[in-house]
């Protein structure tokens, strides 16, 4: 994986020995790099170390791996979780994602693995580290806060650049209103779910998505962008 400068990386895990694999690991990629062995300590330090990803294991004394991974979304917001754990079942997984995890790796794996997880997690969720990233028709370049589509700069409202740029993001993938709310307008918005209507509509408007085919309504579900 190229060297990104100033991406920090919590690593959170009971058993020394996988914490100082990984941290000995992620060092020589050029990564900036915090270790918390219990819970209640990992969300105290996330809080002042930002972390961009977090490596947390499911299974540890006191605090486990989903109150932490529920605790730091609420606190953090963006940022990337990725669960460590010994088991392969179904429904762990599925509880690890309902609890806002975004990837799930399943002990013994690879360091290449994880490499390739931390990559991808960091270009979904921070473009800005990479500079323009490609998504399709469109280019986010987030330094600059522009969105082409089509070769054309579209021209965007700062909250209509965090939507798109949040629906291309994620394309593919059903967004609730309510999810939509919290990742654009923030946890403490204290307004209307119509207002995502509106800026869908205007976004439409500027992509000239007259047939709704980029920007998709699932109704009682939420939005999806489909990319051609």
């Amino acid at each position: 994986m190229k060297n990104i400068k100033g991406v920090k990386i919590m690593l959170v895990d009971d058993e020394a020995h996988i914490t100082q694999f990984l941290e000995l690991g992620l060092v020589n990629e050029g990564f900036d790099i915090r270790t918390a062995a219990d819970g209640m300590t990992a969300v105290n330090l996330a809080i002042e170390y930002q972390p961009h990803v977090v490596i947390l294991d499911v299974m540890m004394p006191g605090m486990d791996g989903w109150e932490v991974c529920r605790l730091l979304k609420k606190t953090l917001g963006n940022v990337a979780i990725i669960m460590l754990t010994a088991k392969d079942e179904v429904e762990d997984r599925v509880k690890g994602l309902t609890t806002g995890a975004d990837d799930y790796v399943v002990k013994p794996f690879s360091f290449e693995e994880l490499l390739a997880r931390i990559g991808a997690r960091l270009r979904n969720q921070f473009p800005a580290l990479f500079g323009e990233v490609s998504f399709g028709p469109f280019k986010l370049d987030d330094r600059r806060k522009e969105i082409q589509y089509n070769e054309g700069v579209l021209e965007l409202s700062p909250t209509e650049y965090e939507l798109l740029k949040y629906l291309v993001i994620n394309h593919g993938i059903v967004l609730s209103k309510s999810k939509i709310l919290e990742q654009v307008w923030g946890y403490d918005f204290g307004g209307e779910e119509n207002i995502v209507e509106v800026y869908i509509r205007s976004l439409r408007e500027k992509l000239n998505d007259k047939e709704h085919r980029l920007i998709r309504t699932l109704r009682g579900a939420g939005y999806r962008v489909d990319l051609p």
